[in-house]
Order: C-alpha cells, then structure tokens, then sequence
C-alpha cells in the first residue's frame, strides 16, 4: 500500500476559490488543509506499524530471537540500557514481554552473551615452557616441555633470557640454605613464577603423595625395647634439631640413632621397615621453616610411628589428626615432650589414639593437602601458566563488555566460574541476589558438578580405604588467585556480606573448590 504526502485528492463537494478572491470559500479551504495536515502524521505512524507488522509475520521466529537479546541488553548491568525502536527506551519486560514464560532465560542468555572464545586454544597450542622432558599421566590443559628454536616459550627454568618469556623457580630445598627459595625475595630477583614446597608460592612442589607414600599401609607390632628411632645425617643443621635429640636422652628417653650424627646402630636398614617397630620416630628437619615439611615426616606417617617434629613451625597444618604429631617447638619443648612420649608408652590406648586416623582414615584438611599432588606439578604449572595467559586476555575491550549478569524486574542473575583444583576449564554457575550466600554458592558448585557426574580428580590416586563413595563433598571453595595456603587454610568470606561485596565488584568471578 502507498501514500503520497503532498498530493491533495479533489472531491465533489470542493469548492474552488475564484480568481477575485471569495474570502469566505477561501478560509474554508484553509481550514481544511490545516486540519488534513495535522491528520497527516498519525495516518503515516497507522501506515508504517501496519507494515512492520505485516513483514513481522515473514520471520516470526527469527525476530523473536533477537527481541530476546534486545530485551536482556535493556536490562543487563553495568552497560547502559539501549532504547529500542520507538521504545522510548523503555525495557522488554515494560513493553508487555510475558515473564513467566521467561524461567531460565537469564541464564540462558548470559551463557550466549559471556561464552567468548580465547584467542588461544591450548589443545592446539599447548603452553610451552623450556626445560628437561616432564613425567606425568595427563593434564588438564594442553602441555609440553623441552626445547624448540623455531617456538617462543611462555616460560623457561631460570631467569628469563627474552621479553615475553616467564621465569620459573623449581626448589624444594629449605630456604634458609637457599635464600632466593624465600618467595619475596625470588620476586625480587626476577622470577615471575615460584614453585617451592612453601604452600604461598604460585605452584607448590611438596614431599607429600598418595602415588609415592603408602600412607594408609597397616600399623605392625612395636617390637623394639628403645623408643624412638632416629636417621639424621646433616651434622650441621641450622637448628636446634641435635641438642632436641640429646635434651630427649638426658629425659631418659632411649633412641636408637641410624643416621651420621649420634649413630650407635648400623645404617644399613631399609628406613621405613625399621620405623614400623618403633612408636615413636623423630623427624627432625634442618631448618624451622613454614610447610618445609620432608619424606622424614611422612615415612613416619607411612611407619605408623608416631612422628616427633622439630621443623615446620606449622606442623599441624600437615597432621592427619590432631593427636597423630608431638612437636618440640623449642629446645625447653624437649622435656614436656619427652613426659607425654614416656605417657602413650605405658598407656596403650592413649596411644593408640594417636594413630586413630589410620584405622579411622584421615581429617579432611590431610587429604585436601595431599591430593593437591595428583597432579603432577608440571601439569599444575601449565595450569598457572595458562590461567595467567586467559586472565591477561580477560582484560581486552572484548571480554570487557561480557555483561555477567542480568537484570530482570527486581531480580538480578550473576554469572560466575568455578572449577576443581587441578582442572583448567571452568563451568557456569548462577547466583540470584536475592540468596546471593555462601550457603547457596555451594549449593549451586554441588548440583553444578552432580549434573556432570564429575569424579574428583584424586579418585584414582588416593588408598581405595579412604576414597569415599560416589556424592561430592566441598572442602573450600575460594578466588583462584588464592595460594594454596590461603585456599587450604587461611583464607574465608566474612559472612555472607563480604561473598555478595566479591561477588559484584568482580564481574564473572572464577573460584575453585576442593572435593574431599
């Protein structure tokens, strides 16, 4: 159908001015152009509607999709709202939009609007970082090691010999021997990524394994008359460790020594079958340090003796439970120590309870703490490596302009990531403001990962006693740019405030969470 503005359509009853003037037909005929021209624009805006809803009937289904997506670009925060056409800049849902037809459809929406694609795809691009050839099973992201002339790496052992290129630190010795390990100063001397066994570095590389300790191996019969047993070779440790064990001998505590300091037993021995006839095995590390925390721990634990510390001022952080460990936290230590050691000797199940977690199995805290080595720290390192490198992209213009959430009437819908430890890709989860709880977030991580059928990636290296069975169970969920440290032990929300302030300060926030 056509109109022609400007174009006036004589009737019979029109009366033509005359050519003299006529001023009463003359006013008549201006009135009535006056009138049909402030007719005129409704009858264009009639016109016009009718013909957008004639051509909207061709392509129902197309333009109702993308009515979808311009009514959620009306009501998403923080971008400003668009108007739409004729609008008024009104929202879809003021515009007569049917809400409860629209359950769901925020999260369907941010799942379209927040699925960008990265730049890199590591399956195709694995991270590369130069060193000797790396050990391990599988990864979570695409992963390689060694050399290559024609490749820039993302890291290499060392300090960095070209821009672009992380240095890497790898040590598991104690950092008072070697005090680039201390991670602050590591930072300052210019390495941009650390892996000691202290649980705050980027990439921790501790003693502890499932793989390698049979940590949960039966407990056998205490056969020896002494009762410690004790293997110390380093003479000059820069602690206390040495006068510990003398200070324990004048207590009259009987220890039989196998190492080269205080030897009066021959060395020759497999350490670990010759702890089990023990109750009681001093690990003594070589230095007090944070988490510094070495195989003399463990053996024991494998032992089933009961270990006594002089190390890690943190200890407990790495005890099965809270009775399994004696700690000489200072050299005046030694004798309250060696009371409670002639105590459990002489009181069976005294005793006895302090190796409860082997037959009982072990804190949940113990078994978060070792998982953490089911994957190789190679693996963990490509990790880090690559979350760094989506985390730089994440703040280009495009990833930017991602909305993370969605407004609707009163309701908002925050779109966040969560993954497990030791993954790389995160999966969606949506919190509603009007339950925005710790309570909720964990909730939505348990149903999230349940619909997955996920199976927590230390299943197959943890002792079958103490796999559990088949529901997840969340130790910590926490940011993941949190240490380990933090995410295993220091680290909470302060309530539900201070989870809903994170929450919408940082848009689409990524988490991890510890299965136990």
């Amino acid at each position: 159908m056509g109109f022609i503005p400007n174009q006036r359509v004589q009737s019979p009853g029109d009366v033509l001015p005359s050519s003299s003037g006529g001023g009463s037909s003359s006013s008549n005929n201006s009135n009535s152009r006056k009138r049909w021209t402030n007719l005129m624009p409704l009858v264009v805006v009639l016109v016009v509607v009718a013909e957008i809803v004639f051509l909207g009937r061709l392509d129902m289904a197309k333009n109702a999709a993308l009515l979808a997506d311009s009514f959620y670009q009306f009501t998403f925060s923080p971008a400003p709202p668009v108007a739409a056409a004729g609008g008024g800049g009104r929202s879809g849902y003021r515009l007569g939009v049917d809400r409860s037809s629209e359950v769901g459809s925020c999260e369907e929406w941010l799942e379209r609007k927040d699925n960008l694609e990265y730049s890199r795809d590591f399956d195709k691009e694995p991270v590369f970082v130069t060193g000797g050839e790396q050990d391990w099973k599988s990864c979570a992201v695409g992963c390689k090691f060694g050399f290559d002339p024609n490749r820039q790496p993302d890291a290499a052992f060392g300090l960095p010999r070209q821009p672009g290129t992380a240095s890497v630190l790898r040590s598991m010795e104690s950092a008072q021997y070697y005090s680039e390990n201390n991670v602050p100063l590591a930072r300052r001397r210019g390495y941009s990524v650390v892996m000691t066994t202290s649980l705050s570095s980027d990439v921790p590389v501790g003693y502890f394994s499932w793989a390698e300790y049979d940590i949960m191996a039966p407990v056998k019969p205490k056969t020896e008359k002494a009762l410690a047993a004790a293997f110390i070779s380093n003479c000059g440790a820069r602690n206390f460790r040495l006068q510990a064990l003398e200070a324990l001998e004048r207590e009259g505590i009987e220890i039989d020594s196998y190492g080269g300091c205080h030897r009066n037993r021959d060395g020759r021995v497999d350490k670990v079958e010759t702890l089990r006839r023990y109750k009681f095995s001093l690990a003594f590390e070589n230095s007090n340090e944070e988490d510094y925390v070495t195989e003399k721990f463990f053996q024991s634990l494998v032992a089933g003796s009961v270990p006594v510390v002089v190390g890690a001022p943190n200890i407990q952080d790495f005890a099965p439970s809270l009775s399994s460990v004696l700690h000489i936290r200072e050299l005046e230590n030694a004798q309250s120590v060696a009371k409670t050691m002639k105590y459990l000797a002489v009181n069976a199940d005294a005793y006895n309870q302090s190796l409860r977690w082997k037959f009982e199995g072990p804190s949940d805290s113990f078994k978060a703490l070792v998982d953490m080595a089911a994957v190789h720290s190679s693996c963990r390192l490509c990790i880090y490596l690559a979350t760094v490198i989506r985390e730089k992209e994440e703040k280009s213009p495009r990833f930017l302009k991602r909305p993370c959430k969605c407004t609707r009437g009163s309701e908002t819908v925050y779109h966040v990531y969560v993954r497990e430890r030791g993954r790389f890709e995160m999966e969606s989860i949506f919190l509603r403001n009007s339950n925005l709880t710790l309570e909720a977030m964990a909730s939505a991580v348990l149903l999230k990962f349940k619909s997955l059928k996920h199976t927590p990636i230390w299943k197959p290296e943890r002792p079958e006693s103490i796999r559990g069975g088949d529901d997840l169970k969340i130790h910590r969920i926490y940011p993941v740019s949190k240490t380990q440290r933090e995410g295993l032990y220091t680290f909470r929300f302060e309530g539900d405030a201070k989870f809903r302030s994170h929450i919408e300060r940082n848009p689409c926030a990524k988490f991890e969470v510890i299965f136990v």
